[in-house]
C-alpha cells in the first residue's frame, strides 16, 4: 500500500471514530438538554443532611467500652430506635467499643465523640455473606463493617476512630514487609504459598487465591453458595448505596480489609475532614471510591493508603455500562495525600462515565501518580470535562500526570473484554479535560498520555506549570493536546518531548534546561500538526528528530521565543 493510499485510509477510519465517538457520547453519557453547564464560576451544589437534636447513648442499650463485649447488638438497637423516633444523633463516647457489624439507618447520624474507637471484631462468624459489588461487579462479599441502603439524610461524623482490623482478612507478599514484620505475621498464625511468599490469613483464602475463584454473583448464584470461600470475600469497611444526602466528617476511618469508603450510587454526597489511612501493603486498600454518584463534595481530607486514594468509579465493563450511571458533578478540594498508586484518579471502572468534577487546592506526597486517568479497551465509558487546579505535589514515585488506556490487570472476576482496535460501545473515550497551575517537585516522568489508535485521548489542555522529573512529556496516540506556559525541569533531555503518532499537538511557551540533548522527537507515520511556539529551541543541543514513518512536516516550529 502506498503512503498516500495508508494516509487516506487512516482519514476514512478517523472521520469513522469521531462519528462513532461522537454517537457514544450523546447516547450514554451526555447530559440533559436543561441540565446546568457547570465551571469554576458555577460550582455544583451539594445538599447536607440536617438532623433531629435527640440524642440516644449506646450505652442506655447496654454497650460497654471494655475493650472486650461484643457491642453489635447494642449500637444496632441504638439506631433504629433513633430511626423509629425520627432520628437524631446516637452517640458512641469516649471508650473503646469492639462490635461486629453495624447497619445505618435513615435520619439518624452516627456521632463518634472525640477519644472513641469503634473496633470491629476478628471474628468473621459475626459478618453474614451477602449480595454486594466488587469492582464494580455484583458480587458475594463479608457484610461491611459499616453499612447503608437505600437511605436518606445519614451522617457518621465526630472526632472518633473507625478501625476494620483489616489485618486478620488480607493477605500480604513478603517483599511488602521488613523482615521484623514478615516474622510477626508468620507468628500470628495463617498459612504461607507454597513457594513461601505469601502470607494467608487461612488455609481456604489460600486455597480460593490460588485456585483463582470468582465471587462473582453469576449464572443464578447466591451469596449462600460461597461458604467454602468466606474468609476470601474481604468486606469494605463503609458502605452506602443507593442513599441521598450522606455525610461523613470528623472521624478516623482505618484498617479496612479492602476499600475503606465506598459510596455507591449516592446522590448528594459530603465527605469532610475525614482521616483514611490504609497500610502501604493493603490489596486494594483504596482510600475512597465514588462510584456513580451525583452532586458530591470531598474537602479537607487526608489519606494514606495501599492503593488508589481519591477514586472515581461508574461500573466495569458491560455491567456498569448498563447501570449507566456516570460519576458527576463534583468537588475535590483542600485534600492531602501521602501514600496512595495515585492521588486524585479515575478508572480503571468507568463504564458509566465520569463528568463535571473540579479538583483544587490538594497536595500530593509521596504517591506513585499524582493525576491519574486509567481504562481499557471493552470498558466504554465517557470521561469528560474534568478540571484541575492549584495542585501541589511532591516527590512523585512515576508520572505527574498519567494517562494510560493500556491498563489492563487480569482478575478472576473478568469476563471476556472484546480488545479489538475498533471503535464500539466498550471504547473508553477520555476528552475535554483542564488543568493549570500545577507544580510538581520530584517524578519519574511529568506527563505520560497514552490512547487508543483507534480512540486516542483528546482536548486535554495544561497551562501554568512547572514539573520537575527525570523525564519531560510522552504523547502517545493522544489528539489535540494543548501546553501552554509549561516549564520543565529534566535530569534526562533526550528527548525533553517524545511523540507517537500524535496530532494537533500545541506547545506554547515552553520551558526547559539549557543545553538539553533534543528538545522533541515525533515518531510515528500518523504524527501531523505538531506546533511549539514562542519557545527558544536554540537552547537544545538538538532541535527535533523523526523516525518511524513521521515526516518533518508533521512538525512546525515558529521562529522567536
Amino acid at each position: 500500500m502506498t503512503y498516500k493510499i495508508r494516509i487516506a485510509a487512516f482519514a476514512l477510519v478517523a472521520m469513522g471514530y469521531c462519528n462513532i465517538a461522537a454517537q457514544f457520547a450523546t447516547a450514554q453519557n451526555s447530559p440533559r438538554a436543561n441540565a446546568p453547564e457547570y465551571s469554576w464560576s458555577n460550582l455544583p451544589k451539594i445538599q447536607q443532611p440536617v438532623f433531629r437534636k435527640d440524642t440516644l447513648r449506646i450505652t442506655a442499650f447496654g454497650a460497654v467500652p471494655d475493650g472486650h463485649t461484643l457491642n453489635t447488638r447494642a449500637i444496632n438497637q441504638a439506631i433504629e430506635s433513633c430511626s423509629k423516633k425520627g432520628g437524631g444523633v446516637v452517640l458512641v463516647p469516649a471508650g473503646l467499643w469492639i462490635t461486629g457489624p453495624v447497619v445505618l439507618k435513615s435520619n439518624v447520624n452516627l456521632h463518634l465523640q472525640e477519644g472513641s474507637l469503634l473496633l470491629f471484631t476478628t471474628d468473621k462468624s459475626q459478618y453474614a455473606i451477602t449480595e454486594g459489588f466488587y469492582e464494580g461487579k455484583a458480587a458475594a462479599r463479608n457484610e461491611s463493617p459499616i453499612s447503608g441502603k437505600d437511605l436518606e439524610n445519614v451522617a457518621i461524623t465526630g472526632k472518633g476512630i473507625v478501625d476494620g482490623n483489616g489485618d486478620v482478612w488480607r493477605a500480604v507478599n513478603k517483599n511488602q514487609l521488613t523482615e521484623p514484620q514478615w516474622k510477626e505475621k508468620i507468628e500470628s498464625g495463617g498459612v504461607l504459598k507454597d513457594d513461601g511468599k505469601v502470607w494467608y490469613p487461612s488455609e481456604q483464602f489460600k486455597k480460593a487465591s490460588v485456585e483463582n475463584k470468582s465471587m462473582l454473583l453469576t449464572g443464578g448464584k447466591k451469596p449462600g453458595d460461597f461458604t467454602d470461600i468466606k474468609d476470601f470475600l474481604r468486606p469494605n469497611l463503609v458502605v452506602f448505596n443507593n442513599c441521598k444526602k450522606v455525610l461523613l466528617e470528623g472521624v478516623t476511618f482505618q484498617n479496612s480489609a479492602a476499600w475503606c469508603l465506598h459510596p455507591l450510587m449516592v446522590q448528594d454526597l459530603t465527605i469532610r475532614n475525614v482521616r483514611v489511612k490504609n497500610p502501604e501493603y493493603a490489596h486494594n486498600g483504596d482510600g475512597m471510591d465514588i462510584e456513580s454518584c451525583k452532586n458530591f463534595l470531598i474537602e479537607g481530607c487526608v489519606l494514606d493508603v495501599g492503593d488508589d486514594a481519591i477514586c472515581i468509579k461508574s461500573g466495569k465493563d458491560e455491567e456498569g455500562r448498563k447501570r449507566g450511571i456516570p460519576t458527576e458533578n463534583g468537588i475535590i478540594r483542600n485534600n492531602i495525600v501521602y501514600q496512595g498508586h495515585g492521588g486524585f484518579v479515575v478508572g480503571s471502572e468507568m463504564s458509566g462515565g465520569a463528568r463535571n468534577i473540579f479538583v483544587e487546592q490538594c497536595t500530593f506526597m509521596g504517591t506513585d501518580k499524582g493525576l491519574r486517568f486509567k481504562s481499557v479497551r471493552g470498558r466504554g465509558g465517557v470521561v469528560e470535562k474534568i478540571f484541575a487546579r492549584n495542585i501541589n505535589m511532591k516527590d512523585i514515585k512515576q508520572e505527574a500526570i498519567f494517562f494510560d488506556l493500556y491498563y489492563f490487570v487480569k482478575f478472576a472476576t473478568d469476563g471476556e473484554r472484546d480488545m479489538r482496535p475498533v471503535v464500539n460501545e466498550g471504547t473508553p473515550v477520555f476528552k475535554d479535560m483542564h488543568f493549570e497551575n500545577i507544580v510538581c517537585n520530584g517524578a519519574t516522568k511529568g506527563v505520560f498520555v497514552r490512547g487508543l489508535p483507534e480512540m486516542p485521548v483528546r482536548n486535554i489542555v495544561m497551562e501554568n506549570m512547572v514539573l520537575s522529573a527525570e523525564t519531560g512529556v510522552e504523547l502517545i496516540d493522544a489528539d489535540k493536546i494543548s501546553f501552554k506556559q509549561v516549564k520543565l525541569i529534566t535530569k534526562h533531555s533526550k528527548p525533553v518531548i517524545f511523540t507517537d503518532n500524535a496530532t494537533n499537538i500545541t506547545i506554547d511557551g515552553l520551558q526547559y534546561n539549557d543545553h538539553s540533548e533534543t528538545l522533541i522527537s515525533v515518531t510515528g507515520e500518523r504524527s501531523q500538526n505538531i506546533n511549539i511556539t514562542h519557545t527558544d529551541a536554540s537552547k537544545a543541543k538538538k532541535v527535533k528528530e523523526f523516525s518511524k514513518g513521521a515526516q518533518e512536516k508533521s512538525l512546525v516550529i515558529h521562529e522567536g521565543k
